[in-house]
This record gives structure tokens, C-alpha cells and sequence, in this order.
């Protein structure tokens, strides 16, 4: 499958330039330019499509300086262009969300999130891309309930006693930002745990099928464990 295009809608520069980076992150996603406000997102749009690269998915803040997220996802369906939408937002009213899924957003992510989060929704959602793609011209319903069931992430398990959700997101990240394997010791530095601490969330994401832990040999004594992504 082609690479997934990717509008960043956002109008804090900061935030705007991470969310670019997290995209660019992800295999199978390219990130084709950012608007810092409404308007420039449907400008942007529309300018893409004539130029034959369409925007696949937008990155889409909710609180704009000119307008809101919803108004924005709105004009794009009027305007015909086929793109779905991932809210990116610390908005969390109900009457919002509502509404956002009104207009087509197929994933809402509510401010601060890690860099994990938003790389398994977009990995959700290029499945779900493919498992569409997949059907050709006529789909069952076993097929349609496929390809929508992709777009939701399972339930996490809760966790084991003494581990915290904000501390697994970050190793987590900094293992998925390593090409290599790394050890505990790599994680305590890079994390700031104790490398007991470390250890445990090593063990559980390796427990849990997210890490591949093998032997690390080379310095006397007993072998080290070491850990990397297992995507």
C-alpha cells in the first residue's frame, strides 16, 4: 500500500513540529504539510488535491484561531474532499466529541499524549485503510466489521501492582526510538528509574508480547538481558 498523506492542523508551533515528528515516525505515513489555522487547512486541501497528492488523513486541533475543528471538518466534507480526521485536541466536552464524529473523525486524542499513543491510532487506522482497500468492489458484512473494528484500539489490561501508565508510555517511546537493543541500564538513564525499576517494565512489555529480550554477551560474568521493539 502507498504511503498515507498526512495534514498536520495546528496552530501552536511547538505542538504543530511534534506532531509532524510523530508522523514521520510512524512507516507508512508521510507528512505533506501543516496549517496553523482553519482556513489555511482548507486552502491547503484543496491545493493538494489539484495538484494530484490529496490529503489521506488530517491531524486536526479543535481550538483554531479562526475556526473550530468541527467547522472545519465540516467544510472539508462539503468541499468533497475524502479524507478522515484524527482530533487532536485538549478539548474534552461530550457535546464536542459528538460532533466531531459527526463530521467524519474516526479517532479522537485528547492532550498531553506520548508519542506511542498517536502511533498506535495511526497504525489502527492504516489496517484499517488496507483491510478497505482489501474488499474491491463489493464487501460482506463479516468484511465491513473487519475493516471498522481496526480503527479501535483493544482495551489495555490493568496493569500489574506498582507499575504506572505515565512510566510504561515513556519506555515505551524510548524503545521504539531505538534501532537497537537496549538494556535496563540504557533505560535507567534514559527514563531516570532505578534499574530494578526499569527491569520491571522491561519484563512486563516482553511479558506482554511488545519486546523481544535476548541475551547480551561480551562482558564477564553473567550475560545482561536486553530488550528491543518487537514491531
Amino acid at each position: 500500500m502507498r504511503e498515507l498523506r498526512v495534514l498536520v492542523v495546528e496552530d501552536e508551533q511547538i505542538a504543530a513540529d511534534a506532531h509532524a515528528a510523530y508522523v514521520a515516525r510512524v512507516p507508512g505515513f508521510v507528512h505533506v504539510g501543516t496549517a496553523r489555522d482553519g482556513a489555511s487547512a482548507l486552502r491547503a486541501a484543496a491545493e493538494l488535491e489539484a495538484a494530484g497528492r490529496p490529503v489521506d488523513l488530517v491531524l486536526l486541533d479543535m481550538n483554531l484561531p479562526d475556526l473550530h475543528g468541527v467547522d472545519v471538518g465540516r467544510r472539508l466534507r462539503a468541499g468533497g474532499h475524502g479524507v478522515d480526521i484524527i482530533a487532536i485536541t485538549a478539548v474534552r466536552e461530550l457535546p464536542v466529541v459528538r460532533k466531531a464524529i459527526s463530521v467524519g473523525v474516526v479517532q479522537y486524542v485528547i492532550k498531553p499524549f506520548t508519542f506511542a499513543a498517536l502511533a498506535e491510532r495511526l497504525e489502527h487506522y492504516r489496517a484499517y485503510r488496507e483491510a478497505l482497500d482489501s474488499l474491491g468492489g463489493t464487501a460482506s458484512q463479516a468484511a465491513v466489521d473487519a475493516a471498522l473494528a481496526a480503527l479501535r484500539s483493544p482495551v489495555a489490561p490493568p496493569l500489574p501492582k506498582g507499575l504506572s501508565g505515565e512510566t510504561l508510555a515513556a519506555v515505551r517511546d524510548y524503545l521504539r526510538s531505538r534501532d537497537a537493543a537496549v538494556s535496563a541500564a540504557e533505560v535507567t538513564e534514559a527514563v531516570g528509574v532505578s534499574r530494578v525499576t526499569a527491569r520491571r517494565y522491561l519484563e512486563h512489555l516482553a511479558d506482554t508480547g511488545e519486546l523481544v529480550r535476548s541475551a547480551r554477551y561480551g562482558s564477564p560474568g553473567r550475560p545482561e538481558k536486553e530488550y528491543r521493539w518487537a514491531g
